[in-house]
């Protein structure tokens, strides 16, 4: 079961929902980015979040997830801004398959591979971090 990454909330004063944790939901961006605008905007919100994000924890889910496409492209994400995380970032490429996924699946299935993450790369690096840095 992929329940896990859940906390409650409160809605209103009297009202508490169940939600998921900023962690989980960048995995659930990262799974499916077509919910929620594609990939430049999972990255955008990663971020604008990134030092409230526990990065342990978010490649513990990606892991528990186990979805190769996820694991490929949290593994970019966080390469892509820096995080320093060498333990994480090694956990992440002991799971890669010799498949390729697409970076982005909102966007056409055209780029170059990425071998290290075995990655399509139908947008530029340059074009996300210009996305987030506006």
């Amino acid at each position: 079961m992929n329940l896990f990454g859940i906390i409650s909330h409160w809605a209103t004063k009297t009202d508490k929902v169940q939600v998921s944790d900023l962690e989980r939901t960048v995995i659930d961006g990262l799974k499916q980015s077509e919910h929620c605008g594609g990939f430049s905007e999972v990255a955008k919100g990663f971020w604008m979040r990134r030092d409230e994000i526990n990065t342990h924890r978010l490649v513990d889910y990606s892991l528990r997830l186990d979805v190769g496409a996820v694991i490929r492209r949290l593994g970019f994400l966080l390469e892509l801004f820096e995080v320093d995380a060498p333990s994480d970032l090694e956990r992440l490429r002991e799971r890669i398959s010799a498949t390729y996924a697409i970076l982005d699946p909102m966007l056409p299935n055209e780029g170059r591979l990425l071998a290290r993450w075995r990655l399509k790369l139908n947008i530029r690096p340059e074009e996300i971090q210009s996305v987030v840095r506006t």
